[in-house]
């Protein structure tokens, strides 16, 4: 909790104004980075979240130009959500505001407590994730 208050309250210090995503955005585009173009059902089934919210999310990063509808690659049916150029720059601008922040929380620790805690919160989420049956392989750390 503490976290995302800290968060909320230092959004834009130490990145450009106006360039912050919103969370679902952020949580959009990082699925979609990791996994490749996703329809709305894969969507749906990765983060267990209804057709109408995901309609919704999807029409505002299309609106934003942070993603695009494709055919999908495989050839099925479904149309998918592929990341654009400006979707990939906005969610490293923000990713480095959100280490930006951390680093500034962390400062103080030693480098052995960084790696411990990140350890120790991978961990943490990868266990809720797996209790939900929603596991899903991360071929990069997400922050």
């Amino acid at each position: 909790m503490l976290l995302g208050r800290y968060m909320h309250l230092h959004k834009g210090k130490g990145r450009r104004t106006g360039g912050v995503l919103d969370r679902s955005a952020y949580i959009l585009l990082s699925r979609i980075r990791v996994e490749g173009p996703m329809s709305i059902g894969q969507l749906g089934d990765a983060f267990g979240l209804d057709v109408s919210t995901l309609n919704r999310q999807t029409a505002a990063a299309m609106r934003a130009g942070l993603v695009e509808r494709i055919p999908d690659p495989d050839g099925g049916m479904a149309r998918k959500f592929r990341i654009t150029e400006e979707g990939e720059r906005r969610l490293d601008e923000e990713r480095t505001g959100v280490v930006a922040s951390l680093d500034r929380i962390m400062a103080d620790w030693p480098e052995e407590d960084i790696a411990a805690f990140a350890d120790y919160l991978q961990r943490f989420n990868s266990d809720i994730e797996r209790l939900n049956g929603m596991p899903w392989p991360r071929h990069q750390k997400v922050v």
